[in-house]
Protein backbone atom coordinates (compact mmCIF):
# COMPACT_ATOMS: atom_id res chain seq x y z
CA UNK A 1 0.00 0.00 0.00
CA UNK A 2 2.01 3.42 -1.10
CA UNK A 3 1.76 6.04 1.51
CA UNK A 4 2.44 9.70 1.29
CA UNK A 5 6.13 10.95 1.88
CA UNK A 6 5.38 12.74 5.18
CA UNK A 7 8.31 12.84 7.76
CA UNK A 8 7.54 10.67 10.01
CA UNK A 9 9.35 9.94 13.84
CA UNK A 10 9.89 7.21 16.32
CA UNK A 11 11.60 6.94 19.51
CA UNK A 12 14.09 4.53 20.28
CA UNK A 13 17.21 4.42 23.08
CA UNK A 14 20.78 4.73 22.95
CA UNK A 15 23.23 3.53 25.68
CA UNK A 16 26.95 4.31 25.95
CA UNK A 17 29.32 2.00 25.19
CA UNK A 18 32.81 1.82 27.00
CA UNK A 19 35.25 2.72 24.36
CA UNK A 20 37.72 -0.15 23.13
CA UNK A 21 41.45 0.23 24.00
CA UNK A 22 42.11 0.64 20.12
CA UNK A 23 39.39 3.60 20.39
CA UNK A 24 41.60 5.80 22.46
CA UNK A 25 39.22 8.07 24.45
CA UNK A 26 36.23 8.10 21.73
CA UNK A 27 32.77 9.24 23.24
CA UNK A 28 30.76 6.40 21.78
CA UNK A 29 27.19 5.61 21.80
CA UNK A 30 24.97 3.33 19.77
CA UNK A 31 21.55 1.88 19.69
CA UNK A 32 19.07 0.69 17.52
CA UNK A 33 17.03 3.27 15.58
CA UNK A 34 14.31 0.35 14.67
CA UNK A 35 13.97 -3.35 15.18
CA UNK A 36 12.26 -5.66 12.30
CA UNK A 37 9.29 -7.83 12.66
CA UNK A 38 8.90 -6.67 16.49
CA UNK A 39 5.13 -4.71 16.60
CA UNK A 40 4.71 -2.03 18.68
CA UNK A 41 1.59 0.10 19.70
CA UNK A 42 0.93 3.50 17.91
CA UNK A 43 -2.75 3.79 18.94
CA UNK A 44 -5.17 2.37 21.35
CA UNK A 45 -8.43 3.97 22.48
CA UNK A 46 -10.10 0.85 23.26
CA UNK A 47 -11.62 0.65 20.40
CA UNK A 48 -9.36 1.06 17.45
CA UNK A 49 -5.75 -0.91 17.96
CA UNK A 50 -2.75 0.24 15.50
CA UNK A 51 0.22 -1.51 15.90
CA UNK A 52 3.44 -1.39 13.55
CA UNK A 53 6.30 -3.10 12.73
CA UNK A 54 9.31 -2.88 10.55
CA UNK A 55 9.94 -5.32 7.90
CA UNK A 56 14.01 -7.05 7.47
CA UNK A 57 14.21 -5.06 3.78
CA UNK A 58 12.55 -2.04 4.60
CA UNK A 59 16.35 -0.15 4.52
CA UNK A 60 17.42 -2.05 1.49
CA UNK A 61 16.72 1.11 -0.76
CA UNK A 62 16.79 3.85 1.36
CA UNK A 63 18.74 6.88 1.45
CA UNK A 64 21.27 7.15 3.72
CA UNK A 65 23.77 9.56 1.91
CA UNK A 66 23.73 12.07 4.77
CA UNK A 67 21.99 11.10 7.85
CA UNK A 68 22.93 13.91 11.08
CA UNK A 69 22.42 13.33 14.96
CA UNK A 70 20.72 16.41 16.60
CA UNK A 71 19.13 17.12 19.78
CA UNK A 72 15.18 17.25 19.60
CA UNK A 73 15.39 17.28 15.84
CA UNK A 74 17.10 20.98 15.51
CA UNK A 75 19.88 23.23 15.57
CA UNK A 76 23.47 22.02 16.26
CA UNK A 77 24.96 18.78 14.66
CA UNK A 78 26.45 16.40 16.58
CA UNK A 79 27.71 14.41 14.32
CA UNK A 80 26.98 13.38 10.72
CA UNK A 81 27.37 10.18 8.33
CA UNK A 82 29.36 12.01 6.37
CA UNK A 83 32.52 12.58 8.48
CA UNK A 84 32.44 9.34 9.60
CA UNK A 85 31.33 10.01 13.38
CA UNK A 86 27.94 8.78 12.67
CA UNK A 87 27.54 5.26 11.42
CA UNK A 88 24.49 3.54 10.30
CA UNK A 89 23.67 -0.26 8.94
CA UNK A 90 21.30 -2.85 8.86
CA UNK A 91 21.91 -5.93 10.47
CA UNK A 92 19.75 -9.19 11.52
CA UNK A 93 18.44 -7.45 14.45
CA UNK A 94 16.96 -3.92 13.19
CA UNK A 95 18.61 -0.60 11.63
CA UNK A 96 21.80 -0.07 13.74
CA UNK A 97 23.52 3.29 15.06
CA UNK A 98 26.89 4.18 16.37
CA UNK A 99 27.67 7.83 17.31
CA UNK A 100 31.26 9.22 18.02
CA UNK A 101 30.37 12.32 20.51
CA UNK A 102 33.75 13.61 21.05
CA UNK A 103 34.83 15.77 17.85
CA UNK A 104 32.89 19.10 20.00
CA UNK A 105 32.30 20.46 23.29
CA UNK A 106 28.86 19.98 23.15
CA UNK A 107 28.75 16.53 21.68
CA UNK A 108 31.06 15.72 25.09
CA UNK A 109 28.34 17.56 27.02
CA UNK A 110 25.47 15.34 25.17
CA UNK A 111 28.07 12.11 25.81
CA UNK A 112 27.84 12.89 29.63
CA UNK A 113 24.31 13.70 29.40
CA UNK A 114 23.74 10.32 28.01
CA UNK A 115 26.38 8.58 30.50
CA UNK A 116 24.63 9.85 33.58
CA UNK A 117 21.44 9.07 32.46
CA UNK A 118 20.14 11.70 31.96
CA UNK A 119 19.38 11.43 28.60
CA UNK A 120 18.03 8.23 27.37
CA UNK A 121 15.69 8.53 24.52
CA UNK A 122 15.93 8.90 20.98
CA UNK A 123 14.01 9.63 17.92
CA UNK A 124 14.68 9.56 14.06
CA UNK A 125 13.16 10.86 10.93
CA UNK A 126 12.42 9.27 8.21
CA UNK A 127 10.11 8.94 4.89
CA UNK A 128 8.34 5.46 4.05
CA UNK A 129 7.27 5.58 0.51
CA UNK A 130 5.62 1.67 0.85
CA UNK A 131 3.92 -0.18 3.52
CA UNK A 132 1.02 -2.65 3.97
CA UNK A 133 -1.83 -3.53 6.51
CA UNK A 134 -3.48 -6.54 7.98
CA UNK A 135 -7.04 -5.62 9.62
CA UNK A 136 -8.74 -7.90 12.28
CA UNK A 137 -12.28 -7.02 13.43
CA UNK A 138 -13.51 -8.83 16.61
CA UNK A 139 -17.50 -7.73 16.55
CA UNK A 140 -17.64 -9.38 20.34
CA UNK A 141 -15.35 -7.17 21.38
CA UNK A 142 -16.00 -4.08 19.60
CA UNK A 143 -12.61 -4.21 18.54
CA UNK A 144 -10.33 -2.90 15.11
CA UNK A 145 -6.94 -3.90 14.83
CA UNK A 146 -4.93 -2.93 12.18
CA UNK A 147 -1.27 -4.17 11.94
CA UNK A 148 1.09 -2.12 9.71
CA UNK A 149 4.17 -3.14 8.28
CA UNK A 150 6.79 -0.61 7.06
CA UNK A 151 7.80 -2.52 3.86
CA UNK A 152 10.15 0.42 2.35
CA UNK A 153 11.62 3.61 3.76
CA UNK A 154 12.51 6.33 1.09
CA UNK A 155 15.53 8.32 3.24
CA UNK A 156 16.13 8.47 7.11
CA UNK A 157 16.92 12.25 7.59
CA UNK A 158 18.43 12.24 11.21
CA UNK A 159 18.96 10.64 14.42
CA UNK A 160 18.02 12.72 17.39
CA UNK A 161 18.57 12.76 20.96
CA UNK A 162 15.46 14.18 22.87
CA UNK A 163 14.91 15.54 25.95
CA UNK A 164 10.89 14.55 26.34
CA UNK A 165 10.36 12.12 23.90
CA UNK A 166 7.05 12.22 22.38
CA UNK A 167 4.39 9.53 22.46
CA UNK A 168 3.96 7.50 19.38
CA UNK A 169 0.36 7.93 19.73
CA UNK A 170 0.18 11.17 20.09
CA UNK A 171 2.70 12.26 18.17
CA UNK A 172 1.65 14.60 15.02
CA UNK A 173 3.04 12.05 12.24
CA UNK A 174 1.98 9.19 14.09
CA UNK A 175 -1.95 10.42 14.90
CA UNK A 176 -2.21 11.59 11.68
CA UNK A 177 -1.65 8.50 10.00
CA UNK A 178 -4.00 7.06 12.57
CA UNK A 179 -6.88 9.70 11.87
CA UNK A 180 -6.74 8.68 8.23
CA UNK A 181 -6.90 5.23 8.86
CA UNK A 182 -9.90 5.56 11.29
CA UNK A 183 -11.40 7.80 8.33
CA UNK A 184 -10.85 5.18 6.04
CA UNK A 185 -12.05 2.49 7.96
CA UNK A 186 -15.03 4.34 8.64
CA UNK A 187 -15.96 5.04 5.10
CA UNK A 188 -15.53 0.94 4.45
CA UNK A 189 -17.78 0.42 7.20
CA UNK A 190 -20.52 2.56 5.88
CA UNK A 191 -20.44 1.53 2.75
CA UNK A 192 -20.38 -2.03 3.28
CA UNK A 193 -23.70 -1.41 5.44
CA UNK A 194 -25.08 0.57 2.64
CA UNK A 195 -24.62 -2.57 0.27
CA UNK A 196 -26.35 -4.77 2.94
CA UNK A 197 -28.87 -2.55 2.63
CA UNK A 198 -29.83 -2.54 -0.81
CA UNK A 199 -29.34 -6.07 -1.42
CA UNK A 200 -31.86 -6.40 1.65
CA UNK A 201 -34.07 -4.78 -0.34
CA UNK A 202 -33.47 -6.37 -3.56
CA UNK A 203 -34.05 -9.41 -1.90
CA UNK A 204 -37.40 -7.65 -0.22
CA UNK A 205 -38.72 -6.46 -3.29
CA UNK A 206 -38.03 -10.11 -5.57
CA UNK A 207 -39.89 -11.63 -2.73
CA UNK A 208 -43.14 -9.68 -3.86
CA UNK A 209 -43.51 -7.83 -0.58
CA UNK A 210 -43.01 -4.58 -1.92
CA UNK A 211 -45.12 -3.72 -5.08
CA UNK A 212 -43.18 -1.60 -7.30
Amino acid sequence: MPMKTDREYRNFTFEVREAKPEEGDKMVVRGYASTFNEPYTLYNDGQYIFREQVDPHAFDDADLSDVILQYNHEGRVFARTSNDTLQVSVDDKGFAVEADLGGTEIGRQLYEEIKGGYTTKMSFGFVVTEDKREETENREENTYEVLRTITKIGKVYDVSAVSIPANDGTSISSRNLVDGLIKEIEEERLKALELERQRLLTRIKLGGIIND
